[in-house]
């Protein structure tokens, strides 16, 4: 559970880096602070919670699928240099 956790965390410092603090164009600190106050607000108001959609048996399936993908990367190139 801790791991969900972390990663909203994660998530909403991403999205913060992304809308506000890039770019870098404060002219000082006051500013930084106004517009990190305001997309809290905007955040605040309209964030729902993160819905995760990819489960565990997604996981394994992608994990069988790359492992596929290996084999028969291997099986070929084996082949085109025993040509």
């Amino acid at each position: 559970m801790h791991a969900s956790w972390l990663n909203q965390v994660e998530i909403y410092f991403s999205v913060v880096q992304r809308k506000v603090v890039t770019p870098n164009d404060f002219t000082d600190l006051a500013q930084v602070e106004d517009r990190l106050r305001a997309f809290e607000d905007r955040y605040n108001a309209t964030a729902q919670p993160f819905q995760w959609k990819f489960t565990t048996s997604d996981l394994d399936d992608l994990l069988a699928r790359l492992d596929r993908h290996t084999v028969d990367h291997q099986e070929e190139s084996a082949v085109a240099l025993a040509a």
